[in-house]
């Protein structure tokens, strides 16, 4: 596991509405997994809702998801923000990689962990998604019905962008030519027996010509705002094959089967990711609902207490994740 000096550094402070505690369970895969659990000081003595939180790509749980997982924990809900595989103080070897399979077990895997509580009903565990990970969130709540209900904020389909670019514009020649350059790039890999960084990663210092929207990461993941010394946005590269498996093997193929659990999309107005909130909405089955919170960009739903709408997140997870009657935690437990 990568571990730095550094471990405790968040990018918000701690609430002292709530606990924090770091824990650590296994996947499916056997990958040790580390995480914060968030629970509300206040909480009484009924076993309470829970939700795991992971995202953005390439982030950690020290920046956005613990600060949603904490907002949530405020709230009344136990909230679990994770590390994916590979990344941050979770394991895995080599470090820095993705898997359209792997990362959206690891959302299951959280779902276990949260569901072995004592403090926990396992019949109201609902799953957030922000950026990247809102697209595993998705494939995740469509294979596992434990997950009751499912949220996403600034939502990346990263199989699609993967596969197709921006907007769909990878002509069939240019994902070609992509899949030709990382099969070669197998090859040096295997002979120096470790993989190579990507160098498609944000720069260090602004130029000046960079797209809006790379320059509001820039903003978040290389300034005090947002940076971590864990998080691969921040400090770091995904190996240069990680898009591999993305490029052929579609995340959203079952997203209908999300239905009859709920699905909420939140995306900004002005994000340049708008479009995959608003197809994953079209792909769905009822109930769904699209909040486009107005003149907010893709990273502004990462950090700015202001905009994420935690009031609207709120209602609809105690609106879906109700307890059942008669199908308690305490009676779960004793008929084992």
């Amino acid at each position: 596991m990568k571990r730095t000096a550094q471990t405790e550094q968040y990018t918000f402070p701690l609430s002292d509405q709530v606990t924090r505690q770091k824990v650590t369970y296994k996947n499916r895969y056997g990958i040790a997994i580390s995480a914060d659990l968030y629970l509300p000081k206040n909480r009484g003595t009924e076993p309470l809702a829970a939700l795991a939180v992971s995202g953005p790509f390439g982030a950690v749980k020290e920046q956005s998801s613990g600060l949603y997982a904490q907002a949530m924990a405020e709230r009344g809900f136990a909230a679990l923000a994770f590390d994916p595989s590979y990344t941050g103080e979770s394991g895995g070897e080599p470090r820095n990689v993705a898997s359209p399979d792997i990362n959206t077990e690891d959302f299951s895997a959280a779902v276990d962990y949260l569901g072995l509580q004592p403090l926990v009903d396992r019949n109201r565990i609902g799953i957030i998604g922000i950026c990247g990970y809102a697209g595993m969130a998705l494939n995740a709540a469509a294979v596992d019905k434990r997950i009751k209900a499912v949220a996403t904020t600034s939502m990346y389909d990263m199989s699609r962008v993967m596969a197709k670019g921006y907007f769909d514009k990878l002509t069939i020649e240019q994902r070609s030519q992509t899949l030709e350059q990382m099969s070669g790039q197998r090859w040096a890999d295997a002979e120096k027996g470790t993989p190579a960084p990507s160098t498609n990663n944000l720069p260090q210092k602004l130029q000046g010509n960079e797209p809006p929207f790379v320059v509001d990461y820039f903003n978040y993941y290389k300034t005090p705002r947002g940076f971590h010394p864990n998080s691969i946005n921040s400090n770091g590269a995904w190996t240069a094959t990680t898009p591999l498996s993305f490029m052929n093997l579609p995340m959203l193929t079952y997203i209908q089967e999300i239905s009859p659990r709920p699905v909420l999309l939140i995306a900004g107005e002005k994000a340049h990711s708008r479009y995959f909130s608003e197809d994953a909405y079209q792909a769905a089955a009822e109930p769904k609902e699209l909040m486009i919170i107005p003149n907010a960009s893709h990273v502004d739903l990462y950090d700015r207490l202001n905009i994420i709408p935690f009031d609207k997140l709120t209602s609809f997870f105690n609106e879906h994740l109700k307890p059942v009657k008669g199908n308690s935690r305490t009676k779960h437990v004793a008929s084992h």
